[in-house]
């Protein structure tokens, strides 16, 4: 048996044929975790201008009702 016949061989012995998918699961459970993580984030911030409803309406009365100056770019 020559060189090129043992690589060969030894190549064939150590590979293995798993389940692939299986194997990579673990990146779509990474994945699940950072967009539940980021879905809990944007969820915070969720009917923030109510929470500060006083000092929004003390603005309106302060202002009147014509908003004008409110917002970007006014």
């Amino acid at each position: 048996m020559n060189l090129i016949a043992q690589v060969a061989m030894a190549a064939a012995e150590t590979e293995h044929h798993g389940n692939v998918a299986l194997e990579t699961v673990i990146f779509g459970v990474i994945a699940a975790i950072i967009f539940a993580f980021l879905g809990l984030v944007t969820l915070s911030y969720r009917n923030v201008a109510n929470r500060h409803s006083a000092k929004a309406e003390a603005w309106a009365a302060k202002h009147g009702k014509d908003g004008h100056g409110a917002g970007h770019g006014h």
